[in-house]
């Protein structure tokens, strides 16, 4: 490692000596081309310094040093350098300071200010940064005052070989098919770090196969060192390893391959349709795409019973059962299944056929199976006349077992709720058990069960379909209740009505029916009938002139026969009505009222003028009943009714000593109080129980407590009326001193009345018989 850095400084240092021994004459060599320092009073210098400049054509930089480089990773003792700043004007004195500015300027790189020699003060890494641009400039030392403008130069540091390679996108990962040839390559890209310039270049990887015929299904993967060195390989380079890992790629080399050539399943023979009876694998070598692979039923006697499919997930093949079953018919099948690659590779056809071939015997199980019937389904058809018990049809079924169980029949019977069929529990023979009627009911749909007699769970169920055939049992009659009108101004031979007629019962060839008048009406005077080629009927009048006065209405009977085997026959009545029509023909009336009313009305006007008058006579009774109707008093009078009342009369009284208008004995003797008296001028909304009654009041009880329990009482009765009404009493209690204060028991006057005697009732009584003395004084005033 020295030789090589001594080397290298060789390497740099050698230009800079021959420039400078080339430069160094051509400055010595100029006439007058040094600068000096020149003292601003001298007049002698300020003239050699003029004659110098007329000398001189060019004025050369005042600047010298050449270009300077730095080695990356330089340790040492002390700080190395770099190279020196020296300018013309500097006449070795130490008038002239020289400055550095830049990067790193006063960190990485400092400057004598005398000399002009830069030291690089830190170890440099090119990775880092590969150069700096800084900026040198002479000022004077004392004045600071820039002695030339400021120049710019660029210190490189040169890259040594202290990296080595590095594979920045490892590890990687390479595949190449298997069975390739020797010599097959492969590229592998990845980005590698060029070591002295520190570019990251593209690096292209090339990988050839050494060995022939690798194959996967032995080894799959293969590891790889490689190795990157630099200098080209030479003795003192760094080098890089990465590892590369090599997968080979699958190609259908290998046949599929039955894990045996025989293979044994059992079904029972029940079994349905569709559903699978085993599964065989073929194995192959191969992975995805290569290892799929598709069977086939390519021999056998059940190629037509059988199929077989693939498994998708599992590349198992699949025996479903492709048609019923029969143990009875056939117990065994043989069949030979072939599995074949569906992608074959046509490098390696001639390593042989990509199929293999396995046989495959299926054994048939016997199954206990249900009755079989003759035929799936059953038509029978049975005359709506048919007797009772008569048989309809018969079902038959067979146990396909070889024992062979015996057969039950039933009729299931959610199908013939009415009950109208029977059938042979033994021989499946079907009876009539009602009536039928075609006109009701043309088809009975019923189901049939066979069930073996040894086993109940076998059941067996078949349709059975009867169709009722028609008989000729009812007789034709009118489509519908037909009423004819006749104007009075008709004329002989008109057509009165057309009529149809209908019949339930449906012959082969279609219906055909027959019209007469009953015997003693074939002569009829007044109407004749006249068959139409449409099956229908046309009653015309034979003659004019019918009037509603002499008759209104006439019926006619009218005989209908069908043409069935018996021939079935009716009388249909027809009524004729006479109306008034208009010379158009247009019915106008067919009421004979209208000839016999008075001033010409008709019965509709006559029966709103008397919807009028009753309605008149209902409002005038309405308005009379509420005239006569009187409010019934507020309050209910009763004998236990402790309150009087004020009713308003038109007769006067015979004043204060009139006691005798009111009964107040109650209220003068409240021993007999009991019972509630409902208000009957209000009815409330919500009904109470009507509280109980009152106890009697004990003597010596005082009215202020009876007042306070009947006020009581009225606060807090809901069925009270929202007024108040004006109560006299006139008990004032037994025991008391002052007897009674009402009026009502007084047989004296107020101007003969002396109320001194209040002042002798106590201090409760002052204030009143203050008031009363008053009023006398005030009085004689």
């Amino acid at each position: 490692m020295p030789e090589r850095l001594m080397e290298m400084l060789m390497d740099t240092w050698t230009p800079l000596i021959i420039l400078w021994i080339t430069v160094l004459p051509s400055i010595y060599m100029a006439p007058v081309n040094q600068s000096q320092v020149i003292p601003s009073g001298s007049s002698t210098g300020l003239k050699r310094l003029n004659e110098e400049q007329r000398v001189l054509n060019r004025s050369k930089r005042g600047w010298v040093w050449n270009q300077m480089f730095v080695l990356e990773e330089f340790s040492g003792p002390e700080p190395i350098l770099v190279g020196r700043l020296h300018t013309d004007l500097d006449p070795g004195s130490s008038k002239i300071k020289y400055i550095l500015s830049g990067d790193g300027a006063g960190t990485i790189f400092v400057i004598n200010d005398k000399t002009g020699d830069i030291h690089a003060m830190k170890r440099l890494d090119r990775e880092e940064k590969a150069e700096y641009t800084l900026t040198a400039q002479a000022v004077d030392r004392d004045t600071n005052q820039p002695l030339e403008p400021p120049s710019e130069f660029i210190i490189k540091v040169q890259d040594i070989n202290d990296n080595a390679p590095e594979f920045v996108d490892g590890p990687y990962h390479a595949t190449v098919p298997e069975m390739s040839v020797v010599g097959r390559y492969f590229k592998l890209y990845h980005n590698a770090i060029e070591l002295l310039m520190n570019n990251i270049y593209y690096v292209i990887t090339i990988i050839k196969t050494a060995l022939p015929n690798m194959d996967r299904e032995a080894k799959e993967e293969y590891f790889v060192v490689i190795q990157a060195k630099d200098m080209g390989g030479h003795m003192g380079g760094l080098s890089g390893t990465t590892t590369v890992t090599i997968t080979l790629t699958d190609v259908n080399d290998n046949p599929p391959k039955f894990a045996q050539s025989l293979y044994h399943f059992s079904v029972m023979e029940d079994v349905a349709v569709g559903e699978p009876v085993g599964r065989v694998k073929a194995n192959d070598l191969d992975i995805g795409d290569n290892a799929k692979s598709s069977y086939d039923i390519i021999e056998g006697d059940g190629i037509d019973v059988f199929e077989i499919t693939t498994d998708a997930q599992t590349q198992d093949g699949i025996i479903r059962v492709r048609k019923p079953l029969d143990f009875e018919t056939k117990k065994s099948y043989t069949l030979k299944v072939e599995a074949t690659n569906i992608h074959i590779d046509p490098r390696f056809i001639s390593g042989g056929p990509f199929k293999d071939t396995a046989t495959v015997k299926i054994v048939v199980e016997d199954a206990d199976e249900s009755p079989v019937f003759s035929s799936p389904t059953y038509l029978l058809e049975v005359h709506e006349n048919a007797a009772i018990n008569s048989v309809i049809g018969q079902v038959t079924a067979h146990d396909p077992d070889v024992s062979s169980s015996p057969i039950r029949f039933s009729i299931d019977r959610h199908t013939d709720l009415e009950r109208q069929f029977n059938i042979n529990a033994e021989d499946g023979k079907i009876t009539l058990a009602t009536p039928l009627d075609r006109e009701t009911n043309t088809w009975h749909n019923i189901t049939i069960v066979a069930t073996e007699t040894r086993n109940h769970s076998q059941v067996s169920r078949v349709p059975v379909a009867i169709k009722v055939l028609d008989v000729n049992d009812n007789a034709p009659e009118f489509a519908s209740e037909h009423e004819a009108f006749l104007c009075e101004n008709g004329k002989p031979g008109q057509v009165i009505q057309i009529v149809s007629a209908v019949d339930k019962d449906d012959p082969k060839n279609g219906h055909y029916f027959l019209y007469s008048l009953l015997p003693e009406m074939v002569n009829n005077p007044n109407f004749t009938i006249k068959k139409n080629e449409d099956n229908t009927l046309s009653i015309m009048a034979k003659h004019s002139g019918f009037s509603r006065q002499k008759q209104e209405v006439y019926l006619l009977p009218i005989i209908i026969s069908d043409s069935g085997n018996p021939p079935m026959s009716s009388t249909s009545t027809l009524t004729i009505r006479v109306c008034g029509c208009s010379s158009d023909g247009i019915v106008q009336s067919c009421n004979v009222e209208a000839y016999v009313l008075p001033i010409g009305l008709s019965m509709g006007a006559l029966i709103a003028i008397l919807a009028c008058i009753i309605l008149l006579l209902v409002i005038v009774v309405l308005f009379v009943t509420l005239r006569r109707h009187k409010n019934e008093p507020l309050i209910i009078k009763d004998d236990e009714d402790v309150r009087e009342n004020i009713i308003r009369y038109d007769d006067e009284g015979g004043g204060e000593e009139d006691t005798e208008a009111f009964d107040i004995a109650t209220l003068q003797n409240p021993d007999g109080i009991n019972g509630f008296l409902p208000r009957k001028d209000i009815k409330p909304d919500l009904q109470f129980m009507p509280r109980q009654g009152l106890a009697p009041v004990p003597n010596g009880v005082d009215v202020d407590e009876f007042i306070n329990v009947r006020l009581h009482e009225a606060d807090n009765d809901p069925t009270a009326p929202p007024y108040d009404s004006i109560q006299i009493y006139g008990y004032e209690g037994r025991g008391s001193a002052a007897g009674s204060l009402s009026s009502l028991e007084s047989s004296t006057s107020d101007s003969d009345q002396n109320f001194d005697y209040l002042s002798e009732w106590g201090p409760r009584f002052k204030r009143l018989g203050e008031l009363y003395s008053v009023g006398e004084s005030d009085k004689e005033t």
